[in-house]
């Protein structure tokens, strides 16, 4: 599998880009661009999707926006290739809302969404059959209703239920992390330090906190302890390696921070539900995104 960097044909008029289209496989490779892609693909259960370090089966309907420069794409699996199936693309640049009508409160779920973006997002079959016929009117029509019907879109989805989001945080190291100054100050200590041991003491005393108000902070704003962020993070290092690198499982599990092989394989088949030379195997011969 070869990555490939899409020159996608907007322009700087363009406010978005939509493809609607019916066909019996996949066949444009993984690849990345700058501009956000909402895709929605109905009728292709069984086939493959890869965005940044995550690999799943997919269902008959699906939806996933993805940000900017994250790979991403789906490829023939156990999907029946001889049965028709619907894909729609929607690719918009991040610049079609300034952040200072992001910071709008109206516009903050929107602005939200952007950021968990960049970390891919799943959306739940509930808000599938919620946005469908959202979906299938910005694929018919045109002009600037359509463009409002856009932004209806992007407001639904922002306030949705259930989303996941598909990569580790790491893996995309350009993406919008900014749920508090000290969040964000935490966030660049563990990735400029992720490789060595990293005490949750030394974390608060960086942000001049104590121990048990900094665990509740984390807990508060990122949903995980500090023990499983920092493994998150780490992570994400860890599976760009086995993608783009020639090193051994045990060379990265050290390279990433992790103490020992034993509780690499533990915690990386628990996220990946996989284990690390299954996870490379998957993405063999995938080239350096440079």
């Amino acid at each position: 599998m070869e990555i490939h960097r899409e020159i996608t044909p907007l322009s700087e008029n363009d406010c978005f880009l939509v493809f609607d289209r019916s066909r019996n496989n996949f066949d444009f490779p993984i690849h990345f661009h700058p501009e956000f892609e909402i895709n929605f693909i109905k009728n292709a259960g069984g086939a493959k999707r890869i965005v940044g370090d995550h690999i799943e089966e997919i269902g008959n309907y699906e939806l996933v926006m993805v940000g900017p420069n994250i790979y991403h794409g789906w490829e023939n699996y156990k999907n029946n290739k001889d049965q028709e199936f619907h894909e729609m693309t929607i690719q918009f640049p991040r610049q079609l809302f300034n952040e200072q009508i992001l910071n709008k409160n109206i516009l903050k779920p929107i602005k939200e969404l952007f950021n968990a973006a960049n970390q891919g997002v799943l959306f739940s079959q509930e808000t599938i059959k919620r946005v469908e016929k959202k979906l299938d009117i910005i694929g018919k029509t045109k002009g600037f209703d359509n463009f409002l019907t856009f932004q209806s879109l992007l407001f639904d989805l922002a306030i949705s239920r259930d989303k996941q989001t598909l990569t580790t945080i790491s893996f995309n190291e350009k993406n919008d992390f900014h749920n508090s100054k000290r969040i964000e100050t935490i966030y660049n200590y563990v990735k400029d330090n992720y490789s060595e041991k990293i005490k949750v003491s030394e974390a608060a005393e960086i942000v001049n906190m104590t121990v048990i108000s900094f665990g509740r902070l984390m807990k508060q704003r990122t949903g995980k302890t500090f023990v499983e962020f920092v493994n998150e993070l780490r992570l994400g290092y860890a599976t760009r390696e086995l993608i783009e690198t020639n090193y051994s499982v045990t060379e990265i599990c050290y390279k990433c921070g992790f103490n020992n092989i034993s509780n690499f394989n533990r915690i990386f088949k628990k996220k990946q539900n996989c284990t690390p030379s299954e996870f490379r195997e998957n993405f063999k011969g995938t080239k350096n995104i440079i």
